[in-house]
């Protein structure tokens, strides 16, 4: 007998060939012609798989090995009893009473019980459960343990401890299932699995919010392991969240447009990088942009900042409540005085086509520190993804919004980026912070 599970759409495939009895999902029943006509045809010398074919089986969806099991024994069967051996008797002889009609009463108690208990998980509903599909999108479904307690509750409210079978029937549960959910063993072993998760859950907290910055599963599972010493399971980590509503900050795509473009008299320069951000090089990839931040009450400021591809590390940054050209040449000032930033030979600098980079006096000014210039392709944000990835990352988790004034908003900032160059530790860098990572690359070298 082969091992393949039958999906929906292939039950009912299978359920309209004129020569299938019963489809479930690990078998088929098929009808005793069917079972005479291959003997017929086998005996004049055609193999199992045309047989199949031709009485417009799908070979794909039986499976040959199913398709030889069954020719196989229903020749031995055909050899020691004859045509009447390959009657299925298996109704006649299992000792079960046939299905009788219902009367119109027991249809109607039926029809009663459906009615109580879609009622019942319509208002269930109103609490849903949202399920993620195969296609990324969610829907709402009840999951089982839901669908036993409404259950039990309709048995107990409307005294139906005779529709238990059917109510689990019309619920797409098992039986079974249902009361394994209510013993005393099962209720015994999810008290334990709870007082269990809840000293997890407190544990991931503490990950959670350290450094009061709220954190994603994959953060907490470093922040655990690098800071605690304790090691998670990832899944464990997300079942813990989704269990007791631990939700990380979500993130959103930046609303605002790009700055103008570049006038006609400033220089656009080529795309050096294409894209080859992680060249395992602290200090040689340097990526820069401007964003905007609004805090207090509508105000305005504006953050210039380098990162270093390689290692993700922040290596010199800027607050500014104007959009001059100082923010961005003051931030390559800082860049070339920060004595814990170590160049590379054939360092340069790569951005966007905004109009302080293609600047004359910015352009001289990256010339003046020996650095080259790179520049992004015209409207493709790809070309300087890392960066925009920081300055999403930075929005979701800097308090920036309860800042009252630019003093407020400086100190934040030097406080997320001793952060998050020190202590976030980050999936793509081997689990390490952007500083234990650029140490590794050194050593390494």
């Amino acid at each position: 007998m082969s091992n393949k599970i039958f999906t929906q759409d292939e039950i009912e495939i299978l359920s309209s060939n004129k020569y299938v009895k019963h489809v479930s999902v690990k078998g088929i029943t098929y009808t005793d012609e069917f079972k005479r006509l291959f003997i017929a045809e086998n005996e004049k010398g055609k193999f199992p798989t045309v047989i199949f074919k031709e009485c417009g089986f799908d070979l794909d969806i039986l499976g040959l090995d199913r398709v030889r099991s069954c020719g196989k024994r229903w020749r031995a069967t055909y050899r020691e009893d004859g045509i009447l051996g390959l009657q299925d008797t298996r109704i006649e002889n299992s000792g079960r009473p046939r299905e009788k009609d219902l009367t119109l009463e027991e249809k109607y108690e039926h029809l009663m019980a459906q009615n109580k208990l879609l009622k019942a998980e319509n208002e269930l509903l109103k609490k849903p459960r949202y399920v993620r599909k195969e296609d990324g999108k969610e829907e709402v479904r009840l999951v089982a343990e839901q669908k036993f307690q409404l259950i039990r509750a309709i048995v107990i409210k409307n005294k139906l401890k005779n529709m238990i079978s059917y109510l689990c029937k019309i619920s797409k549960v098992s039986r079974s299932g249902y009361y394994n959910y209510f013993s005393l063993k099962s209720q015994k072993t999810r008290e334990k699995r709870d007082v269990k998760d809840e000293s997890v859950r407190d544990i991931i907290l503490k990950a959670f919010n350290f450094k009061r910055r709220k954190k994603g599963a994959r953060q907490i599972k470093m922040t655990l392991q690098g800071q605690f010493g304790i090691i998670y399971n990832l899944k464990r980590i997300r079942r813990i969240m989704k269990k007791y509503d631990i939700v990380c900050p979500i993130r959103k795509s930046n609303p605002y447009r790009r700055m103008m473009k570049a006038t006609q008299e400033h220089t656009v320069l080529p795309n050096l990088l294409n894209r080859q951000f992680k060249q395992n090089i602290p200090g040689k990839v340097l990526l820069t942009d401007i964003t905007y931040l609004f805090y207090g009450n509508g105000r305005k400021a504006y953050l210039s900042t380098v990162k270093d591809g390689s290692t993700n590390e922040i290596l010199a940054y800027h607050l500014s409540d104007r959009l001059t050209l100082d923010i961005a040449t003051d931030t390559v000032h800082k860049l070339a005085n920060n004595r814990q930033v170590g160049l590379a030979k054939d360092a340069f600098i790569h951005s966007d086509q905004g109009s302080h980079y293609t600047s004359p006096v910015f352009q001289a000014l990256v010339k003046s520190y020996n650095l080259y210039q790179s520049m992004s392709r015209r409207g493709n944000c790809w070309d300087n993804a890392p960066q925009e990835s920081f300055f999403g990352h930075f929005k979701d988790e800097a308090y920036i919004k309860p800042c009252q004034s630019l003093c407020e908003l400086e100190q934040e900032i030097d406080e997320y980026m001793t952060y998050y160059n020190n202590y976030r530790y980050q999936w793509g860098l081997n689990k390490m912070t952007p500083v234990q990572y650029r140490d590794h690359l050194l050593k390494t070298a």
